[in-house]
């Protein structure tokens, strides 16, 4: 009820409000919109929506939260201009290139080349990574594939043609690479599928870098990952650029990430970890030198 009487009273009041829809985890929606809430201050009304009140916003801009509540308002309301949170970049890039200024996302974790460098940093000796997807998922790696030379790195590819293969791609990805990087790929890496794929690396004494915090909990080593508020304050920004232009920035990762790491599986392997902030900071400092090569 009181959500139904913000929406009517949001329509009816003279300040721009923006909508919400979440992912149905209460915790974490309450949380994404105090934070939100925080960066918008009181210049904006947040209000907490359903997907049928969705369907009758009209010009304001919702904030979705996971892929879920994004493909529901989607469906629900075409013309609405959408800020997605928490999804990955493979997820929106396509709507938002077709609605472009309409639709835009902050994505969900760190960019690829930045979790290579983290497991560079971890193991400095490190020179090649294995990669491994199906058909369809192979081209999460392209852009990665490319950057890496230019970081004294190099990768290869193996592809899972089905299930029965992955275990077998595996090993012949761990034979070749010094650490396996995971993209977020539910393909390859799901519950059904990462029990199998950290114990096999693990018994080849081979570590698993990312694909997020919560594969770090499950065993892989380490993982970068953007802070909930560093996402909010993105958001806010892309929210401002909107009601100046009535256009959303281009969808974007966070500039500021940190890294989860699984102590107890770096004392199995016997690797020596340095903390998280000098982790953080040699990824920073390999960018930054190319981005400095790259300007001369």
């Amino acid at each position: 009820m009181l959500g139904s009487t913000s929406f009517a009273l949001a329509q009816e009041n003279d300040r721009s409000p923006v909508y919400l829809s979440g992912s149905g985890n209460i915790a974490l929606d309450q949380h994404i919109q105090s934070l939100l809430e925080k960066k918008l201050e009181s210049h904006r009304d947040l209000i907490l929506i359903s997907d049928v009140q969705a369907a009758f916003a009209e010009d304001a801009p919702i904030v979705t939260i996971g892929s879920g509540a994004f493909s529901r308002v989607r469906q629900a309301n075409r013309n609405a201009p959408i800020l997605a949170l928490l999804v990955e970049q493979d997820f929106i890039e396509g709507f938002a290139r077709r609605s472009s200024g309409r639709i835009s996302g902050i994505y969900h974790g760190v960019p690829l080349i930045r979790q290579a460098l983290i497991g560079k940093a971890i193991l400095p000796q490190a020179s090649r990574i294995a990669l491994i997807a199906t058909t369809s998922t192979a081209e999460l790696y392209e852009t990665l594939i490319d950057q890496l030379p230019e970081h004294n790195l190099e990768a290869r590819l193996f592809v899972v043609d089905d299930d029965k293969q992955l275990i077998p791609t595996l090993i012949r990805a761990l034979s070749y690479g010094d650490f396996l990087l995971a993209a977020p790929d539910n393909a390859i890496y799901n519950p059904r599928t990462i029990k199998h794929i950290l114990l096999t690396a693990y018994r080849r004494n081979k570590i698993v870098i990312g694909p997020s915090q919560a594969y770090v909990k499950a065993g892989a080593l380490a993982s970068g990952y953007a802070p909930f508020p560093v996402m909010a304050e993105m958001a806010a920004l892309y929210l401002q650029a909107f009601f100046e232009t009535g256009m959303f920035p281009e969808p974007g990762y966070p500039a500021i990430f940190r890294v989860k790491i699984n102590q107890q599986v770096a004392r199995s392997l016997n690797i020596p970890l340095a903390p998280p902030e000098q982790i953080i900071q040699a990824v920073e400092l390999r960018l930054m030198d190319q981005r400095g090569q790259g300007d001369e």
